[in-house]
């Protein structure tokens, strides 16, 4: 697909246009919600939103949108016409109208619509995102945000060639617990940083395989093929359609990636290693995987165990001190003086609007948000490697320059996967 000069946002646009000379006809009336009077946002600074993709998860990230008082959604897509109704029914009840389509080409060719909502299954979120960003769309794109190693390097090169905005679904990096145990490390108060552990809820890599072929619905019920996305061709079968399930027969690891693009995000974050990744990885060895950076800190993914302070658990470990916190919101360290008399706010279940509203902000100042297309890929790099590591059961060596294991050409064919006509990365 050609690529197209990143589109002029209509707030932007009203901004540059409207000044000293312009030419400004001024109606006898205008309406106090058009002005932004009554708590209502004015359509200039309201952000204009298509969903990608709603179910599950996606229904959750997509309520967090519409309760933000500038935010307008006026589309939805989906391959599955269950997934469109539910959705669009949600989307007309709060905005009066909804657009529904099949083929999210079609969404993404609508010039007003300013940002996207992605929460496709894992198969197509790369894909989408790098066609989003063709498109001019910003993008919000859940977790885990790619499937291989090329992908990740081709979703942060696209957007930094367009300019678009992205945030990765990693939201514990816009949660308090989280984002205070990462300053302790980050600002020294553990003392030099020596282990960094991770709980990606797993440690297997597998794929989807090839379930038996059961008889495909017409294209209006579940769009197969565009189901499928970029992922090579397989029957249809509905076990399938469930949007936790990767398609793509990737080496994607289940919990490796479904948790591991969170907590070792976190990891990442600790270690103020956002732009590179580590440079050794090993396989499994008494239940756990572990990495090595290039400045000699050890990452540890811990298959099992280990979830006394909630989901997604993450510890950081320095010279001197440690710290450990996770979805339950409490934290626990080394020594109370850590604290130094601060206290942080209990809040469990990683929720999600501190982190959307960080992407709409970005979206309105374009700024890069928190889980930008840099941190994304750089954090999704150390999920693959590992991975790869996992599944060919030895230790490898990585150059995060050339972005290539060393040494390894099995290791490096296990990078990236052919892609289905007529889809192009």
């Amino acid at each position: 697909m050609a690529e197209t000069t990143p589109r002029l946002h209509r707030r932007r646009f009203l901004k540059t246009t409207i000044g000293i000379g312009a030419a400004v006809v001024v109606p006898q009336f205008i309406p106090g919600a058009a002005l932004g009077k009554g708590g209502a946002v004015a359509p200039s600074g309201q952000i204009v939103v298509g969903a990608l993709g709603i179910g599950g998860r996606g229904g959750y990230d997509l309520g967090c949108f519409m309760n933000e008082p500038d935010v307008r959604v006026v589309a939805c897509c989906d391959p599955r016409a269950d997934r469109r109704a539910n959705v669009q029914r949600g989307i007309k009840n709060k905005y009066g109208a909804c657009a529904e389509y099949r083929d999210f080409r079609e969404l993404l060719a609508r010039q007003d619509i300013d940002a996207v909502l992605i929460t496709t299954g894992s198969n197509n979120h790369a894909l989408l995102s790098i066609y989003a960003a063709r498109a001019g769309k910003d993008v919000y794109c859940e977790k885990p945000c790619t499937k291989t190693i090329v992908e990740s390097l081709a979703l942060a090169d696209t957007f930094r060639r367009t300019a678009q905005v992205f945030q990765g679904g990693m939201q514990r990096r816009n949660v308090p617990n989280f984002d205070f145990a990462i300053q302790l490390a980050r600002e020294g108060k553990l003392g030099p940083l020596q282990t960094i552990h991770a709980h990606p809820g797993g440690l297997d890599t597998r794929t989807s395989g090839w379930p038996q072929a059961q008889l495909e619905p017409s294209k209006e019920q579940v769009d197969w093929d565009l189901f499928l996305g970029s992922a090579p061709w397989r029957p249809f079968n509905p076990g399938l359609l469930s949007a936790e399930f990767e398609k793509g027969g990737g080496m994607v690891g289940g919990g490796n990636l479904e948790w591991g693009s969170h907590c070792v995000d976190m990891c990442q974050w600790a270690n103020q290693a956002d732009d590179t990744a580590p440079v050794e990885y090993f396989p499994v060895e008494n239940g756990q995987a572990t990495a090595q950076y290039a400045n000699g800190v050890k990452l540890v993914l811990r298959g099992n165990g280990w979830l006394p302070l909630g989901s997604c658990p993450v510890r950081f470990e320095g010279e001197t001190g440690w710290v450990e916190t996770g979805d339950s919101g409490k934290l626990a360290l080394s020594s109370p003086a850590l604290l130094s008399g601060r206290s942080v706010a209990e809040i469990g279940g990683a929720p999600a609007h501190f982190h959307i509203r960080d992407f709409l902000d970005c979206v309105k100042s374009r700024g890069k948000p928190r889980v930008n297309y840099q941190v994304a890929c750089q954090s999704h790099i150390a999920c693959h490697a590992s991975n790869i590591a996992i599944f060919l059961n030895r230790a490898l060596k990585y150059d995060p320059v050339k972005n290539e294991f060393i040494g390894d050409n099995e290791a490096n064919r296990l990078r990236g996967e052919a892609t289905r006509e007529p889809w192009r990365l």
